[in-house]
């Protein structure tokens, strides 16, 4: 082989190898993402998103996505303050504020914030009520929130938003509470209905009151009952008697009464002695007058006539 052969193999050979190292030394980033660069083991800068070049052999690019992220947090089971034994299940929303903590900080920023939200969520239920849990989960949300934004912050992460999803309870507890409820229900509906009793007592007192004022209306408040009564039409009519005319009546015959209750006093043993002398006469008389025998008329024979 000539010399010009050896090195035309060899220029082309370079100019491969040349190719392939910057080929290598290129790296494309992406929008929602930004590269960490290090220069033989040590950070040297970030690299914006964009078609960005590396020294072969020498520069090593970690690509860190700064998106959103949601982390949906196991159920956790756990023992409330008020002793019920609960599953809660949670999602933590957070995104990445510095590539270079997340990357050098911590050996993995996803595997660490999934621990300490499990953690936290264990935590914020030995701390809360089971009534805190079903009906103010804001304020849990903003605490798990905090909670878990504590140590990521050292990490170059920041926690948006954190919201528990689903709290799980025992069959058993969840009859106790519909029995609850239920009994809660009818406890109000018993004190609207007495409510409503005590307005329409004293509504009717104000109108009786009222009334008694001027009878003319209790005598209007007939009729138009009667009218309500008779626009159904109904065959049968029923007219009140008032009570009140009772009373009057009552008061007005006071001789009637004094009579009937002479009547109804005993009478003594001389009275009723006296009261069969004077009757007995009158009864002889009744006798005698029933035993004379009126005599009958005598019709003689035709014969003795002739």
């Amino acid at each position: 082989m000539d010399i010009l052969g050896i090195f035309g193999f060899v220029v082309g050979a370079g100019v491969v190898l040349t190719g392939i190292a910057f080929g290598a030394s290129l790296r494309v980033v992406e929008q929602f993402e930004r590269g960490v660069v290090f220069r033989f083991g040590r950070v040297r800068e970030v690299r914006e998103p964009g078609l960005r070049v590396l020294i072969p052999m020498v520069d090593r690019m970690r690509k860190v996505p700064v998106q959103i992220v949601t982390m949906p947090v196991p159920g956790q089971e756990g023992i409330t303050r008020d002793n019920v034994t609960v599953r809660v299940d949670a999602v933590v929303y957070f995104r990445v504020m510095d590539p270079v903590q997340a990357v050098v900080d911590v050996q993995d920023y996803l595997f660490a914030i999934a621990q300490v939200a499990q953690t936290s969520l264990r935590s914020i239920i030995g701390k809360s009520d089971l009534d805190d849990l079903l009906s103010n989960r804001e304020h849990l949300n903003r605490g798990l929130e905090l909670m878990i934004d504590s140590p990521a912050l050292s990490w170059g992460v920041h926690i948006d938003r954190v919201e528990i999803k689903d709290v799980a309870l025992p069959e058993s507890m969840k009859r106790s509470m519909s029995r609850q409820a239920e009994a809660e229900r009818e406890r109000r509906a018993r004190v609207i209905t007495a409510e409503g009793e005590l307005q329409a007592s004293q509504k009717l007192a104000d109108a009786g009151r009222t009334m008694a004022a001027a009878p003319a209306a209790l005598q209007l408040r007939l009729l138009q009952t009667v009218v309500e009564v008779a626009a159904e039409k109904n065959s049968t009519l029923v007219l009140p008697f008032p009570v009140e005319l009772l009373r009057f009546l009552e008061r007005s015959t006071p001789g009637q009464e004094t009579a009937e209750s002479e009547a109804a006093e005993p009478q003594p043993a001389a009275a009723q002695d006296d009261a069969a002398d004077r009757d007995s006469p009158a009864l002889e008389s009744r006798s005698a007058a029933e035993s004379v025998e009126i005599p009958q008329p005598r019709l003689g024979n035709k014969s003795e006539s002739s």
